[in-house]
C-alpha cells in the first residue's frame, strides 16, 4: 500500500513511519526538516509544511491512504489543524483517495467525559480542557468537525495522555465516551491501532476512543 504521512517527523509520525516500512508499505512523507527525519533515505519526502497546498498535492501524489499525526506542539494557539486539515480533504478529494486515519484528542467532542466519575468529569472539563489545553482542544474540535463534514472515508482515533512509554499490545475501545478510568496510553499502542485500521471499515467515519 502507499501511504501519504503528514506529521512525519513528530514522535506518533515516526512511530507511524516505522511500522509502515516493517509492513511493507511504500510512504511518502511531508517533512519540515528532511536532515532531522530518521528515515528520510527510505521514505519518498517531501520538504515544506502542511500548510502548502503544492506540498501536500506532492505528498498525495499516488497515495493509497492517508496517516495524519498532526497537532499542535505546545499549548500556545498555533491552528496547525485548523489550516491543515482543510487542504488535506481539499487535496484528497482532489485526487480521488478515500481513506484518512487521523490522531485527535479524547477532547474533540462533548461526549468524551460521559463514562467518568462526576468529579473527573468536572476537573478536566474546567481545568484542563477550558484553561491548559483550550487551544489545542479547539484544534482537535475543528479536525473532527472538518473530517465529518467531508466525504471521506475517515477515522479520527481519540486518545487521553499519550506516553513515550512501551506499549502494552491491548488497550480499551470505545465509539461513545473514553472507557472509564481512561486517562493515559502509550503512543505505540495508538500507532498500532492507527495502522489497524488502514486494513478495515470497522470505524469508518467515526471517532474512535481509546485508552489503557
Amino acid at each position: 500500500m502507499k501511504i501519504a504521512l503528514f506529521g512525519a517527523s513528530g514522535a506518533t509520525g515516526r512511530l507511524l513511519t516505522e511500522r509502515c516500512l516493517a509492513a511493507g508499505h511504500t510512504v511518502s512523507a511531508l517533512v519540515r526538516t528532511p536532515e532531522n527525519y530518521p528515515f528520510a533515505d527510505r521514505v519518498r519526502v517531501v520538504k515544506g509544511d502542511a500548510f502548502d497546498p503544492v506540498a501536500i498535492r506532492w505528498t498525495l501524489t499516488g497515495a493509497d491512504a492517508v496517516l495524519s499525526a498532526l497537532g499542535a506542539r505546545s499549548l500556545r494557539r498555533e491552528d496547525v489543524l485548523e489550516r491543515a486539515v482543510p487542504l488535506i480533504v481539499a487535496g484528497m478529494i482532489e485526487q480521488g483517495i478515500s481513506r484518512i486515519v487521523a490522531l485527535g484528542s479524547a477532547g474533540a467532542l462533548d461526549s468524551a467525559l460521559d463514562k467518568q466519575p462526576a468529579y473527573r468529569r468536572w476537573i478536566v472539563q474546567h481545568i484542563v480542557y477550558n484553561t491548559f489545553l483550550k487551544w489545542p482542544v479547539a484544534s482537535q474540535v475543528a479536525q473532527y468537525k472538518e473530517l465529518a463534514a467531508s466525504p471521506l472515508d475517515w477515522t479520527m482515533v481519540m486518545p487521553p495522555m499519550l506516553m513515550n512509554t512501551a506499549g502494552r499490545g491491548r488497550y480499551r475501545i470505545d465509539g461513545d465516551a473514553l472507557p472509564r478510568g481512561g486517562s493515559r496510553i502509550a503512543r505505540e499502542d495508538v500507532a498500532d491501532f492507527m495502522m489497524d485500521q488502514l486494513g478495515t471499515e470497522q470505524w469508518s467515519r467515526r471517532g474512535a476512543y481509546i485508552s489503557w
